[in-house]
């Protein structure tokens, strides 16, 4: 008999004929959502991609959130659940927890949160009372939406004020120091979106500590540098840490909150913040992925992904600076470079819609004192996570950075797009990156 027909089948032949039954039930209930999605596939693999913000997902997460394990409803924790039949999901939760705790050394993991902002959110609800001070970035200086900046909701039920980057583009440590004095917050927030120098968390915790406040990490755009070892680890500096899970972790679109060791807010209170302070039912999917992506992070190969990643960047600030063009902070440690448009003809919005024309994203993003609106901008912000977990090397990405740079020194001086001498090259260069993309299975 053949010996591969004898095959008992296995739990991975089960999920296939699952898959292809669920996928010709969707193709005849529901096609137009399945052309939708195969539409976006397409688009993903026809474009670079170059939002700081964001990974590629590994194939392993998409898989595991396709697993079932949505289907469950159970409110509360391992071992304290709410509802029957948790036995499985608790052993995954607790998997998602002991995976986070060892890759970033915290005594304790929420890993319930729905996204950073969530569990940011949770956070400054569960500790402040309304009219609490709390101190954190300002927005336009690279702060984000959930650290009760002025749009947010947050900001309304708290006193809150912010803190701006010195005039070399970096944290001015003595500026925060006088706010912290004078503002004497219960919490200081440190970390953001859009500052791509590294973070002295031990010059903010002792600035916190003049006035015992609190000190909150969101490390979500270094959330994989910091597990690499490549940039300074909040802890022990930060009493609570947020991340979300898909910035750089190519987990999926959900957060954390971690307890540093020592931290005066104990675990159980922690948790209480979440559930019941402000969710319901978690997603065990969701978690089941943010586990798979936290186990992914410990290997060395992840490390030596998160090392391309420091080397791109520095790649694309050497380019601008080469030809002139300014960078908020003057240079990266990190993922990130933050281009300074200010003064010229172009705005972020018309070079990102220059780039989106050749196959090229990246997103246009406020800078300190922008003198534009939100919609225009004077920043252009340029990220590395996609092009280091691809099949590119350092020649092609300085090749594309130099592209970049010339494309954009040209748009400052008012001139078109396609008058621009770098332009045939660019093209030509996204369109051969473009069609290595397509055949390359993501590392």
């Amino acid at each position: 008999m053949n010996q591969s027909a004898a095959r008992t089948p296995g739990p991975a032949d089960l999920m296939d004929r699952v898959t292809h039954t669920a996928l010709d039930a969707l193709a005849a209930s529901d096609p137009a959502i399945l052309k939708l999605a195969e539409r976006e596939l397409a688009r993903q693999r026809s474009h670079l991609n170059l939002v700081a913000a964001s990974s590629p997902t590994s194939p392993e997460v998409l898989v595991t959130q396709a697993l079932g394990l949505s289907a469950l409803t159970a409110e509360g924790y391992p071992g304290r659940r709410y509802h029957p039949g948790t036995e499985v999901i608790d052993e995954v939760e607790q998997l998602a927890v002991e995976r986070a705790c060892a890759l970033y050394g915290a005594d304790h993991a929420n890993v319930q949160p729905l996204s950073a902002s969530m569990a940011n959110l949770a956070l400054l609800f569960g500790i402040l009372r309304p009219g609490d001070a709390v101190l954190s970035m300002e927005l336009s200086h690279g702060g984000h939406l959930s650290h009760a900046s002025r749009p947010a909701s947050s900001s309304k039920h708290l006193t809150a004020d912010y803190y701006q980057l010195g005039p070399d583009g970096t944290l001015d440590l003595d500026r925060v120091r006088e706010q912290v004095l004078a503002l004497r917050p219960k919490v200081l927030i440190c970390g953001g979106s859009a500052y791509p120098r590294t973070i002295d968390f031990a010059a903010l915790r002792a600035i916190a500590d003049e006035v015992d406040a609190l000190v909150l990490g969101d490390i979500s755009h270094i959330s994989g540098l910091v597990a690499a070892g490549r940039h300074p680890s909040p802890f022990p500096h930060c009493d609570i840490v947020t991340t979300s899970t898909y910035k750089q972790l190519r987990g999926p679109h959900g957060g954390l909150i971690l307890r540093a060791p020592g931290s005066r807010l104990s675990a159980a209170k922690l948790d209480k913040f979440v559930f019941p302070g402000f969710q319901g039912t978690p997603d065990f999917g969701m978690i089941a992925a943010k586990a798979v992506a936290l186990g992914a992070a410990q290997r060395p190969e992840f490390g030596a992904a998160m090392d391309r990643v420091l080397r791109f960047a520095k790649l694309f600030a050497e380019a601008f600076l080469d030809r002139g063009v300014r960078l908020v902070g003057g240079g990266t440690d990190t993922h990130m470079v933050l281009v300074d448009l200010s003064g010229g003809a172009a705005t972020g919005q018309t070079v990102s819609t220059a780039l989106e024309r050749v196959g090229i994203l990246a997103n246009k993003n406020l800078i300190p004192g922008d003198p534009r609106s939100a919609q225009e901008t004077s920043g252009l912000r340029i990220g590395t996570n996609h092009l280091a977990f691809l099949h590119i090397g350092d020649r092609e990405v300085g090749e594309l950075a130099a592209d970049i740079a010339e494309l954009v020194a040209c748009l400052t001086k008012g001139t078109a797009a396609e008058q621009c001498p770098s332009w045939p090259r660019l093209t030509e260069h996204a369109s051969a990156l473009i069609g290595a993309v397509r055949q390359a299975t993501p590392i």
